[in-house]
């Protein structure tokens, strides 16, 4: 049995709810299996999401903050809340990680983003580096290795990473056959305080798409649910079996219903 005492007297949060949270039943001894089994029970219960930038909620990036939010408070986060807190945990239960910072790639102007566009997680066991990341909305279920040019099959699909300019690596995801890139990263490891200036950006400038409107997602085994504003749309097997547009009535049913948020206490 896990004596999560001894986590408690050394971080911010309390492991054991964390880990209740997440519905996670496993061992905690930091193995690969963990990480893997880990990083899905976080994919499957704690949503992506931006609610608080449209009801003017600053996001910090304290720890004891964000824990208050995911946790105690049972909502989600974007990548630096995500990423940020799992991280912690991680690091608690005795995983040899880091963040580090990667470019998102937009797809409609053909170019990769800032430094610090996003927060993932690179975890080393056994002189094998892995590629962690619970906030990246539709990504991969489990950890990727850090291995170039080999092709690595996913629950969620198949991804390959390659060298790129600037000493950053790229990984794509293969979709019918073609490579659609997802990020580029370094190795270099980051503390949360340098991901504060991006993270602003993204609460309040124009030019983030988490200010345009709001978003809610979560994969389910076989598919992703998603909130944007007042649509709700429902896949499967990357196919589309769902998607309406909600009254306000059922917008606040379908929150409560697939993310257990109720918007009133946002």
């Amino acid at each position: 049995m896990v004596n999560f005492n001894q986590y408690r007297i050394e971080c911010k949060m309390n492991v054991k709810n964390y880990i209740n949270r997440i519905n996670y039943k496993g061992p905690l001894t930091p193995t690969f299996e963990v990480l893997k089994s880990l990083q899905e029970a976080h994919l499957l219960t704690i949503p992506f999401e931006n609610l608080d930038i449209h009801y003017n909620n600053p996001i910090n990036l304290e720890v004891s903050k964000l824990y208050e939010k995911v946790v105690e408070n049972k909502r989600g986060g974007f990548c630096y809340e995500l990423n940020g807190l799992f991280n912690v945990l991680l690091k608690q239960l005795g995983f040899n990680s880091k963040m580090i910072s990667a470019n998102v790639f937009n797809a409609n102007k053909e170019e990769f983003g800032q430094v610090f566009d996003h927060m993932a997680i690179i975890v080393k066991i056994d002189q094998v580096e892995f590629i962690v990341d619970v906030g990246f909305g539709e990504f991969t279920f489990h950890p990727l290795r850090l291995e170039i040019g080999a092709v690595q099959i996913d629950p969620r699909g198949e991804f390959i990473i390659e060298n790129f300019e600037n000493e950053n690596y790229k990984i794509s995801k293969f979709k019918n056959g073609t490579k659609i890139p997802q990020y580029i990263f370094t190795n270099q490891k980051r503390e949360l305080v340098d991901f504060t200036e991006m993270c602003l950006y993204h609460q309040t400038s124009e030019n983030s798409h988490f200010t345009q409107k709001k978003l809610i997602s979560m994969p389910i085994k076989k598919g992703r649910v998603t909130i944007t504003d007042n649509v709700l749309k429902i896949t499967e097997n990357e196919e589309e079996v769902k998607n309406v547009v909600l009254g306000e009535a059922e917008y606040q049913e379908q929150l409560l219903n697939w993310f257990d948020i109720e918007e009133s206490e946002i």
